[in-house]
């Protein structure tokens, strides 16, 4: 069991991790309007929340972990005190132009229709979710027994799942754009070609209507 300091130091200490989030900012941010609104899901220690917030886009946050939430108090204590990160609860009492959930928050989530039925009522028309996921067709983990005796399901499926302590599961993108559908539909999956083959995370951006 890691604590929310020690997950902290390690993503800032982590060059592959410092890529992914890098990545992900840059995605995210071209599609943001001055002052947009965001909901940050499953903001684990505020690290993302804190960027954005810095770029004057107030940010409120979810966290379901209590030890991720108790550093991310510690982490963006500054801007909680001054309104630009806003902790909220499950029911997600917000509006916001859009929500962001980074480092595979969705990959622990089993069903996902009903959260984009909720996520409908928190953004606003035009707004849009952006999520970064593990990427279930990455060579790099054919070295894993697991990611071979799933292949079967993922294709047949389009999901699989196998036991860790946080209970992961994998989804073919087609999976979530159904799940999405008719709240959201699925505009943009990157990277695309080939290079689905070698990144471990893939972006999805998903619009509202």
């Amino acid at each position: 069991m890691h604590t929310g300091e020690q997950y902290h130091e390690f993503f800032l200490s982590s060059r592959r991790d410092l890529a992914v989030r890098d990545r992900f900012q840059k995605a995210l941010l071209p599609l943001l309007a001055e002052k947009a609104e965001l909901l940050d899901f499953g903001a684990g220690t505020g690290i993302d929340a804190k960027a954005y917030a810095a770029r004057g886009h107030r940010t409120y946050v979810y966290e379901p972990s209590p030890s991720m939430r108790g550093y991310l108090q510690v982490h963006c204590r500054s801007e909680i005190a001054g309104g630009t990160v806003v902790e909220v609860g499950a029911d997600l009492p917000c509006h916001v132009d859009a929500v962001t959930a980074n480092f595979a928050v969705l990959n622990h989530i089993a069903d996902h229709a009903p959260l984009f039925e909720q996520l409908y009522t928190v953004v606003r028309p035009g707004g849009f979710v952006l999520a970064s996921m593990l990427n279930p067709y990455v060579l790099s983990d054919a070295k894993y027994g697991w990611w071979r005796k799933n292949l079967v399901n993922l294709f047949r499926h389009g999901a699989y799942s196998f036991d860790t302590e946080s209970g992961i599961h994998r989804f073919a993108p087609h999976v979530l754009a159904r799940a999405a559908t008719p709240h959201f539909h699925l505009e943009r999956l990157f990277p695309g070609g080939l290079g689905m083959l070698t990144a471990p995370y893939m972006f999805l951006l998903f619009r509202r209507g």
